[in-house]
């Protein structure tokens, strides 16, 4: 293994890795923000259909 660190400087190719992880894991999380069942900022997203026919009802005299 020690080889390897002679073609490669650990400096360099750290950086490198630390950076990659760092750009995937933002990436992953901008993915699961997108979507309504993983969005833990703004939370579900209320049906719309729901909502029409809720409104959609007509209201009963009192």
């Amino acid at each position: 293994m020690h080889k390897v660190w002679l073609l490669f400087d650990p400096r360099r190719t750290l950086v490198a890795l630390f950076t990659f992880l760092f750009i995937l894991a933002l990436l992953i999380h901008f993915i699961l923000l997108s979507t309504d069942r993983f969005n833990w900022l703004e939370g579900p997203k209320a049906n719309k259909q729901a909502n029409a026919i809720t409104l959609a009802l007509p209201h009963l005299p009192a």
